[in-house]
């Protein structure tokens, strides 16, 4: 269980400890490992659980409650303390914190602020290892094209599909182009919601309606797929927009998110709560002058610039094509990973509707994308120097698969 936190929850009313157990068993990402319903023996049931997350309700005896929060804090240093209350009195959020609470929510508990709490108490296990190791946080992955036809969909869809391949990955896509998006077409599926859904229901959404509103695939991976109906453009702000990928970042290990050419308000959320922004480009002139157009918009606004990691599609497309040293010097940018061009097998999977997994699992092409999600999950790309110039590579050898010629 490597991939989940696991929690248990002490609450002596009978009321509140049911609200909190449904709460907590619609996260797919955590593990509801005891529950107990008295103070005086939690400790004794977190000896033998070694949970992750202790979660601590104050309100049926507040004085008790606290000296327990002591107690674990200093017999169970390694187990999270996280208390909740009906009361937001400084002095008993003060006393708390004092005793070894890493969070104080209010009661009764909204899934945002669990999911906040929960992503903070993470980072803290990650760095100090649960009792089944380091728990893996969700990466959010956005895949920006510099025009389209660019393959911008196809490598979001088949970077999805790998990530999905992996053990102990959950992968959801979302396509963010309301009006012509087609990753619904990619995996041949016909949803039966889409993103319209969510906007329709936003200010009642929840994990379990948002969990409703996504496709599964034969390979693991999730879609969100985009309207069925041009008409049907969702009235879905920035701040939905947040929301829908904070609920999916609890229960997915991965978020791939195909944007819009427009990048509108929309995209801009999305990039913002990214980890990695992928720009995708040919070796052509238009293609560059507009990944360099973008390279400039992202060095604009603050945080984005730092999550670029530059890809070449369809590398070897056209041999007059600019070179790889004369693109480098063009973008001022480290290119991060190079896909090769086979044409006839990427058509092919797409008016099959299947991955490249599925279609052509030995071919350099699915290769290279499952190369890239490995890259992704791997330790940070350093930088190396080749004529002067710096060039993104991964200390495994990022290229090492594309052999002498893939250059």
């Amino acid at each position: 269980m490597k991939n989940v936190i696991r929690v248990a929850l002490v609450d002596p009313s009978d009321v509140s400890r049911n609200a909190l157990k449904t709460l907590l068993l619609g996260i797919d990402s955590v593990w509801l490992e005891a529950e107990c319903s008295r103070y005086e023996v939690f400790k004794d049931v977190l000896q033998q659980s070694q949970p992750d997350i202790a979660l601590v309700t104050l309100d049926a005896n507040p004085q008790r409650a606290l000296e327990l929060v002591g107690a674990i804090h200093q017999e169970l240093p390694a187990c999270q303390i996280l208390v909740l209350s009906s009361s937001q009195e400084g002095s008993l959020i003060l006393q708390a914190v004092r005793l070894g609470a890493k969070e104080f929510l209010p009661s009764p508990l909204k899934l945002e602020e669990f999911l906040g709490a929960l992503e903070r108490i993470r980072q803290i296990v990650n760095k100090s290892g649960g009792a089944d190791g380091p728990v893996r946080t969700s990466q959010i992955i956005s895949v920006a094209g510099v025009s389209g036809g660019i393959g911008c969909t196809s490598l979001a869809i088949n970077l999805g599909c790998c990530f999905a391949q992996h053990p102990g990955r959950s992968v959801a896509i979302i396509d963010l182009d309301l009006a012509l998006g087609d990753a619904d077409v990619w995996l041949d599926i016909i949803p039966d919601y889409t993103i319209q859904d969510v906007a329709d229901n936003i200010t009642r959404l929840d994990y379990s309606l948002l969990k409703r509103s996504l496709t599964k695939h034969d390979c693991g991976a999730f879609l969100l797929p985009r309207p069925i109906e041009m008409e049907d453009l969702p009235p879905i702000g920035p701040d939905e927009m947040r929301r829908v990928i904070s609920l999916l970042k609890a229960t997915f290990s991965h978020l791939v998110i195909d944007l819009s050419k427009s990048f509108n308000q929309l995209d801009q959320a999305a990039m913002e709560v990214s980890d990695v922004i992928l720009v995708v480009t040919q070796l052509d002139l238009p293609s560059l002058r507009n990944a360099v157009r973008l390279l400039q918009y992202f060095k604009r606004r603050t945080g984005l610039y730092e999550k670029v990691k530059v890809v070449i599609n369809r590398m070897g497309l056209d041999d007059n094509a600019i070179s790889l040293s004369k693109a480098l010097d063009t973008l001022g940018h480290a290119i991060y990973a190079e896909i090769p061009n086979e044409y006839s097998t990427m058509v092919e999977a797409r008016n099959n509707g299947v991955p490249l997994i599925t279609q052509s699992p030995k071919s350099r092409l699915t290769k290279s994308i499952n190369q890239l999600a490995l890259s992704i999950d791997a330790p940070p790309v350093v930088d190396v120097k080749v004529d002067d110039r710096k060039v993104g590579a991964n200390k495994k050898g990022l290229f090492s698969f594309l052999g002498a010629g893939g250059r």
